[in-house]
Parts: C-alpha cells; sequence; structure tokens
C-alpha cells in the first residue's frame, strides 16, 4: 500500500495524533513521555475485569432494567463506532435510556474521550436531575 493511501485511510484519532506528533522524533518524544509515566495499575485487576466478561451477554436483559441510564459514546470512537448503530440499537430496548454521543473535534481522542467528563457533564447532571428518586 502507497504511504499516501495508507494515512487517508487512518481514522480520525489517528490523525489528530498525526498533528500532535508530526515528525518520528516528535512521536518518539510523546511516547517516551507516556512510558515514563508511573504505572499504578494492577494486572490483576485486568486479568480479572477481561476473565469476568468474557461471556457476559447484555442484550438478554436489556428489558428488564428500570434504572435511568445514559450511555456514552465518541462519535470518533474506534473500540465502539456509532456508525454501527449497536448502542443505540441496545438502548433503545432500555425503558429509560438514552444515548449520547460526544461529537468529534480536534480536542476528542476517539474511545478515551469518554475518560474526561468535560465532554458530557451537561447530559450526566440532566440525567441525575430528572432520574426518578427512590428511598431504600
Amino acid at each position: 500500500m502507497h504511504p499516501a493511501a495508507a494515512f487517508a485511510a487512518a481514522t480520525p484519532v489517528q490523525a489528530r495524533y498525526q498533528a500532535l506528533a508530526p515528525s518520528a522524533p516528535q512521536a518518539d518524544r510523546m511516547v517516551d513521555d507516556q512510558l515514563a509515566l508511573p504505572v499504578t495499575a494492577d494486572a490483576n485487576d485486568y486479568i480479572y475485569q477481561w476473565e469476568a466478561s468474557h461471556d457476559y451477554d447484555p442484550p438478554a436483559g436489556l428489558e428488564k432494567i428500570e434504572a435511568s441510564v445514559l450511555a456514552i459514546n465518541a462519535a470518533d470512537g474506534e473500540r465502539n463506532p456509532p456508525k454501527t448503530g449497536v448502542t443505540e440499537g441496545a438502548v433503545k430496548r432500555i425503558k429509560n435510556g438514552k444515548v449520547y454521543l460526544i461529537p468529534a473535534s480536534s480536542e476528542t481522542r476517539g474511545h478515551f474521550t469518554t475518560r474526561d467528563p468535560r465532554y458530557y457533564a451537561r447530559q450526566l447532571l440532566e440525567l441525575l436531575q430528572s432520574a426518578p428518586q427512590r428511598t431504600m
């Protein structure tokens, strides 16, 4: 494949990283900076998460969900691309379910955008204020 064709096939997120580090030395520096950060994660936690989810089948019980649900996805997300319609189709089956799609921009970073609440704080506040309150 010609390099120009490969770049044209890049996702919007990859293109944004290319803009942040347009040269090999800049990209190397970006990677080195990330590798220099302290590792605080426990590998066993990740193993548990993957093992616990391998046979999980959420569609089987979506209609049973009574809680208010706000499913948040990023328009430029590469792990759950909105164009597949999977999330929207699933959330339609939840009585009080809504989907919020974070618009892609030069500031978003695909799937990782959902880690930053500034992109969905207003929607979350609206959900919390409008959700039925129950006493336990």
